[in-house]
């Protein structure tokens, strides 16, 4: 089992980068991801919560959107001015698998700090450093 760092320096198991499809699918209940639910430690960007904001409006009122969005903002790290030119050059790379913005740049992180992308994007699903469920 690999061991990864922790942004305070601690070595730790069981740390993802968590996109957004990873939070969503938590928060409707799939069963997949019941394993991330405890003992994970979590980390992600302003802009994936951003996302996820977005998309639970279209699933509950305003008031639980904004809980869903807070108790997660604990995790975020943030967004160099490097990690989004680096992000970008990974995009453009990638173009033709049509990765978004938010997406690239939290992949970057998730290998710049060497712990697995959590996600259920299918473009990401054969990517090198990503954990993918369905």
């Amino acid at each position: 089992m690999t061991l990864l760092r922790t942004r305070w320096g601690k070595v730790q198991k069981n740390e993802y980068f968590f996109d957004t499809y990873a939070f969503y699918e938590i928060i409707v209940g799939n069963p997949n991801y019941l394993l991330f639910t405890k003992d994970v430690k979590i980390v992600t960007t302003q802009l994936n919560l951003m996302e996820l904001y977005y998309q639970l409006l279209a699933l509950y009122d305003k008031q639980q959107a904004v809980e869903f969005f807070r108790r997660y903002q604990e995790f975020v790290v943030p967004i160099s001015n490097d990690m989004i030119i680096e992000a970008m050059d990974f995009r453009k790379k990638h173009y033709k698998d049509d990765l978004s913005y938010v997406d690239c740049i939290g992949y970057t992180i998730a290998r710049k700090i060497d712990v697995p992308f959590l996600t259920g994007d299918r473009q990401f699903e054969n990517m090198e450093n990503v954990k993918f469920v369905k």
